[in-house]
């Protein structure tokens, strides 16, 4: 009965890859290729933001940390809405004034062109290795469904992503974010039921086996200035100042996020869409800390062994327990995640390049075509760079947590650089410069050298890059390159 699994899968990335790829008749201009044409409505836009903010890192990662703590992550989604508000407020007022490809435009309106191209370098490194990891998450499913770690599998699901981006751009993306997010959250949903009804008592069982464990909490108001404490990612005050700086730097200052805000027909179907996503994005987080629950009331009974790596759980379950034709279709729903975010990634990255580097360069614009056709060349660069990062990534840890610690290190020297544009002071370029690396610098030591968990990364990197251009700038004077607007 494994044909019928491996049909539906098979028929499925046929099916989206068409569908992508079909929308290349759309793509006239940059604008059209790196930002939809600004004609997607903001419902679109919200759950294309959510497939970018899951990704299959959340799918098989999410699971394992219910399985063996609590619903403790859920802490970090309130600072992801505390952000949200952060966002609409400062950033998005700035980003629909003018017509802007990318977030880093306006760091050369603030700034000035170097410190446009440092931000933006700072965003390629960080979002190719972080999408790495997503890459290799791919390995770990396909891996299951064939029996087998071959790399073939996974330069399969990156080159049919990588077909329809490169022919549909940002409108292939976004409405195959679409088609892809109800696909894997109708199969988390159906999951979690199988699941449920496997467990002798239902959720009545569950609850009870979970309760005396403490696996059903959420909040931990505990605070204290001992090391130790900081150490531990899943508090209440590192889930909230934790998360709020980790996506208003995600969100506000990648690429990734941005370009999905700047799709938008105006600034308020950009917020509109920004904070439905953050109601999408709870309920399934909370959907899948519940699979990971169920999945461990499951095996506790039966007495079964955790899986290794513990990023295997929920998959192999999908594989080996569901019936026929709905393990496959289930399956299929992961693939789309991983799918979906790596297009996203390859657009981001592609649009970074050419528009923050390439064009600024250029002595003489080649007219649309020939920038449709560097457009598609640096999307088939931009794939092979995953590609080979994610064949490297498989002693980085569990999936979920190091992609997000990838992406925290950089992350509040962004945010920093960000704040201070924002600021009514005039802040050097040269000062600029020297506060994100000294914030970026004091993140890797914080990595490297003290248990800090990742969840302060970005917050500790914002402060340090924030303080030390305030503190360099004021002997400074101004630098005659800057602009403001």
């Amino acid at each position: 009965m494994r044909y019928l699994d491996w049909t539906i899968i098979v028929v499925y990335l046929a099916g989206i890859t068409w569908f992508g790829a079909h929308f290349r008749g759309r793509q006239k201009s940059l604008k059209d290729y790196f930002l939809g044409g600004r004609t997607a409505p903001w419902w679109a836009i919200a759950l294309s933001i959510v497939s970018a903010e899951t990704s299959t890192l959340t799918i098989i990662g999410t699971p394992a940390l219910a399985f063996t703590g609590d619903f403790g992550f859920l802490q970090v989604v309130f600072g992801y809405l505390l952000a949200r508000i952060v966002i609409a407020l400062l950033f998005l007022p700035h980003y629909f004034r003018g017509e802007m490809y990318t977030a880093y435009e306006l760091i050369e309106v603030r700034f000035g062109p170097r410190l446009r191209r440092v931000t933006a370098a700072t965003f390629l490194i960080v979002r190719a290795f972080a999408e790495g990891v997503r890459v290799f998450a791919i390995s770990i499913v396909i891996s299951i469904v064939l029996g087998t770690g071959e790399m073939v599998s996974i330069v399969l699901i990156v080159c049919l992503t990588l077909f329809y981006t490169f022919e549909g751009g940002m409108t292939a993306v976004i409405w195959t974010d679409v088609a892809q997010m109800f696909l894997y959250v109708f199969g988390a949903v159906v999951s979690f039921l199988v699941i449920l009804h496997q467990v002798p008592g239902g959720w009545a069982h569950v609850a009870a086996v979970a309760a005396p464990l403490g696996k059903l909490r959420v909040f931990d108001f505990s605070f204290h200035l001992a090391p130790e404490y900081f150490s531990r990612p899943y508090t209440f005050w590192a889930g909230l100042v934790g998360g709020c700086f980790l996506t208003t730097a995600s969100h506000g200052t990648e690429q990734l996020m941005v370009q999905r805000l700047l799709a938008a027909r105006d600034e308020r179907q950009s917020r509109a869409a920004l904070f439905a996503s953050w109601a999408v994005i709870f309920v399934q987080f909370g959907l899948f800390l519940l699979i990971g629950l169920t999945l461990f009331v499951l095996r506790s009974d039966s007495r079964q062994p955790a899986p290794q790596p513990l990023d295997r759980l929920y998959p192999e379950f999908v594989w080996h327990s569901l019936p026929p034709g709905l393990a496959g279709l289930v399956i299929a729903a992961i693939l789309a995640a991983a799918m979906s975010n790596l297009s996203a990634a390859l657009n981001a990255l592609t649009s970074t390049t050419v528009i923050d580097f390439w064009r600024p360069l250029a002595s003489k614009p080649p007219g649309r075509i020939g920038e449709l056709g560097l457009a598609r060349a640096a999307t088939i660069a931009w794939g092979a760079v995953l590609l080979g990062i994610g064949a490297f990534a498989r002693h980085w840890g569990g999936v979920l947590e190091t992609g997000l610690t990838i992406a925290s290190i950089a992350y509040g020297g962004l945010l920093g650089v960000f704040l201070l544009g924002l600021l009514p002071r005039r802040i050097p370029q040269n000062a600029a410069i020297l506060g994100m690396a000294a914030g970026v610098g004091t993140e890797v030591y914080v990595k490297l050298a003290t248990h800090i968990a990742w969840t302060w990364f970005a917050a500790i990197g914002t402060v340090v890059t924030f303080v030390s251009a305030w503190v360099v700038s004021l002997p400074m004077e101004g630098d005659s390159g800057e602009r403001r607007r």
